[in-house]
């Protein structure tokens, strides 16, 4: 995607972009909330993150997690929707259905899964739809996110193309539904059903049983999860049970309402004029995150400090990425290790010297292959939902 910038003080290309002649008055965009603490207490296989709600489980890692290349699973980012989640899994008993448009129905269960199909792996970064969800005034809907709702991780399991392949695809077979054994606590509210298209699937597609070499942990979707590279994780359903494949489109909630922003070119809208018509979300763009130092850090002047951090986009690649010690008047480019692929985070360092005494602050932009790069944190157009941020991630520390 092409940068976007969103002229907020420009009544005529707000009514441009928006269809509307009337004055508007414009979100704004900015650096998100930082300042959290991390939690006391800590949750099954995981250590204190910084915690939301306990029901359902909502659980973000601290910005140091983002100078390492591989995200551990301890402090992997937990996010769910429903808080009805199963306590106990019975392994034996524990199978996945296919059904719908496919020529035998399957239920294959974990056993038949490791050991009837080929093991395949891919390192890529699970990323929420809302992750800095915090950086929109006013406030968007949703979970108020830091930058801390993603991670990377190396995913094992079995070729999602494999098993439908098993099944076997009819003639008219268009649609892909997934669930998980996740329920809503009132019988009104619409379970979590996410669905694809044939023509998005790949070989990079996996159902997932381990995660940087042991099973999933339980709040990261035991036993069973899907990965999709490049997307954003609200398509990767945990505690995958069930896959239907369908001829049609079904009206879904978690499709036609939540995690859509608008179709026009910045993907935004105003907070008086919601922009129609909508489109999911559904690649990742092109971001980047410090993750040492960390804000408020005191480092010491003529010392060397080196700034790390990670980037990544949908799985085109990272190119480059630069870093600016003066408000982005001028940029210098950072070393980069891209051991994992073209999913996952590329690491970077750059090493500075501080020669003044005082505030000093550290951006990071990431560029990739097509050129797309990160925008300021004040050009990103306002959306209601707070999807999809991206900003030029700053960091300030003052040297002593």
């Amino acid at each position: 995607m092409k940068r976007r910038e969103f002229l907020k003080t420009s009544i005529v290309a707000s009514a441009a972009v928006l269809g509307s002649s009337t004055v508007l008055s414009a979100g704004e965009t900015h650096q998100p909330i930082d300042n959290r603490k991390v939690s006391d207490m800590a949750f099954p296989e995981k250590r204190p993150l910084i915690t939301y709600s306990d029901r359902p489980p909502l659980l973000e890692s601290p910005r140091s997690t983002f100078a390492r290349g591989i995200t551990e699973n301890d402090e992997f980012f937990v996010r769910w929707h429903l808080p009805d989640i199963p306590t106990h899994i019975d392994m034996d008993k524990y199978t996945i259905k296919i059904d719908g448009l496919v020529e035998k129905n399957l239920e294959i269960t974990l056993k038949e899964l490791k050991e009837d199909f080929e093991q395949v792996e891919v390192t890529a970064v699970l990323q929420c739809g809302g992750n800095s969800r915090s950086a929109f005034t006013p406030i968007a809907g949703g979970i108020q996110w830091g930058s801390g709702a993603m991670g990377c991780a190396k995913w094992k399991g079995v070729r999602l193309s494999d098993i439908l392949n098993r099944a076997g695809l009819k003639k008219d077979a268009h649609w892909i539904g997934f669930n998980g054994k996740d329920n809503a606590a009132y019988y009104e509210t619409p379970n979590f059903v996410r669905e694809l298209e044939l023509e998005e699937l790949n070989d990079h597609v996996i159902i997932a049983y381990e995660m940087n070499g042991e099973d999933l942990p339980y709040l990261n979707g035991f036993p069973l999860r899907l990965v999709i590279p490049g997307y954003y994780s609200d398509s990767w359903v945990k505690m995958l049970s069930h896959i239907t494949v369908t001829n049609k489109y079904k009206s879904l909630f978690f499709m036609d309402v939540a995690y859509r922003v608008p179709d026009n070119e910045c993907e935004c809208e105003t907070p008086d004029h919601k922009f129609k018509p909508t489109k999911p979300i559904t690649n990742m763009n092109v971001k980047s995150v410090i993750g040492y130092p960390e804000n408020g850090m005191k480092v010491y002047h003529n010392s060397h400090v080196v700034v790390r951090g990670v980037a990544f986009d949908d799985g085109h690649g990272i190119k480059k990425v630069l870093v600016s010690t003066d408000s982005g008047k001028t940029w210098d480019e950072a070393l980069l290790k891209q051991d994992n692929g073209r999913y996952a985070y590329t690491e970077f360092r750059y090493a500075f010297k501080p020669t003044k005494y005082g505030k000093l602050t550290f951006m990071a932009k990431a560029i990739n292959r097509l050129g797309d790069e990160q925008p300021f944190a004040h050009t990103i157009g306002w959306n209601h939902g707070g999807y999809k941020y991206n900003g030029i991630d700053e960091v300030t520390v003052e040297v002593v």
